[in-house]
């Protein structure tokens, strides 16, 4: 799984322009939130953020700090996807609960032996299980954890596809 790949998937997830009153994300485009792009350096509208732009915050803000190239493809998606969703520290803790090391939010030698000592299926099963153990207990859950709970079957989806 390279980047390229995985970005056609997370756009899939993530739609144009939002700015919905009850999401603590705030003002977003194409999943990018308004401060993720100010922290990357684009200045502009969020409206007129490009699909272009938004790939490249991704790339750097996501992809690259969520440390996805040392990843078995299969789980580099699931990780990048809930990166994207949920922050990065959120998604290596949803990773380290998975493989049963301590869930610090930074990713080292322990989590990565822990990972590769693990079956990708089984790691793609217990991190999904682990994401939707999350969402369930959140406040916004009423809202919006139907369409969480379809991000979720797509990307099981894909679990059986790559693993």
């Amino acid at each position: 799984m390279n980047f390229d790949i995985a970005f056609e998937r997370l756009i899939g997830h993530e739609g144009g322009y939002v700015n919905h009153p009850e999401d603590p994300g705030g003002e977003t485009n194409w999943g990018v939130t308004l401060r993720t792009a100010r922290e990357a350096g684009y200045t502009g509208s969020m409206r007129d953020l490009t699909r272009d732009q938004a790939k490249e915050i991704y790339r750097t803000a996501y992809w690259g700090r969520a440390k996805a190239e040392q990843y078995d493809g299969a789980i580099a998606f699931q990780v990048f996807d809930a990166a994207v969703n949920h922050g990065i520290g959120q998604a290596i803790r949803f990773l380290q609960r998975a493989v049963g090391v301590a869930d610090d939010g930074a990713v080292g030698p322990v989590t990565l032996a822990a990972v590769r000592a693990m079956s990708v299926t089984d790691v793609l099963a217990r991190f999904n299980a682990e994401r939707l153990d999350f969402y369930t207990k959140l406040s916004t859950w009423p809202t919006f954890g139907k369409g969480w709970a379809r991000r979720v079957v797509g990307n099981l989806k894909y679990a059986a596809e790559d693993a």
